[in-house]
């Protein structure tokens, strides 16, 4: 259980690290990513675009350190639910946009790239579950402050 606790970890970790990384890197697309989704109001949009890089890398770096894993993989899967909602909702309307989900490339997918998305965004969702239930891991700072 402790080693399937540790690739969930490290999984989910290295994820939002690298997805965080990729959009603070350019702040003004990942604010146009989140703006295409059509969700949330223009400025509430802006907001979240700005913000949400930075706590996909604190969630990052608190699960690949092991640190309060149970309450990064509570907050990691609800927001990994909103990014299923979110790119659920415009498969749905037929909207084509890039994503945004590690950072912009600039290319439009099709409308067919969002299952690959979403099946991505289930996977996590599951890791995060997962520590959730059983948030003891191998090589843990929370095994190593609390046992």
């Amino acid at each position: 259980m402790e080693w399937i606790g540790l690739a969930a970890r490290l999984i989910l970790g290295i994820t939002y690290l690298v997805a965080g990384i990729l959009k603070a890197r350019e702040l003004s697309l990942t604010q146009m990513d989140t703006r295409a989704f059509q969700i949330l109001p223009y400025d509430l949009a802006n907001i979240w675009g700005a913000v949400m890089p930075f706590v996909e890398i604190l969630f990052g770096l608190l699960l690949i350190a092991g640190l309060m894993t149970r309450m990064t993989a509570i907050l990691g899967g609800l927001l990994m639910i909103a990014f299923i909602i979110g790119i659920s909702s415009v498969w749905a309307r037929g909207i084509v946009i890039q994503c945004g989900c590690f950072g912009n490339n600039g290319k439009l997918p099709t409308t067919a790239a969002y299952k690959w998305d979403l099946l991505r965004d289930v996977g996590l969702l599951i890791c995060a579950a997962w520590l959730v239930s059983w948030p003891r891991s191998r090589f843990s700072a929370d095994k190593a402050l609390w046992g």
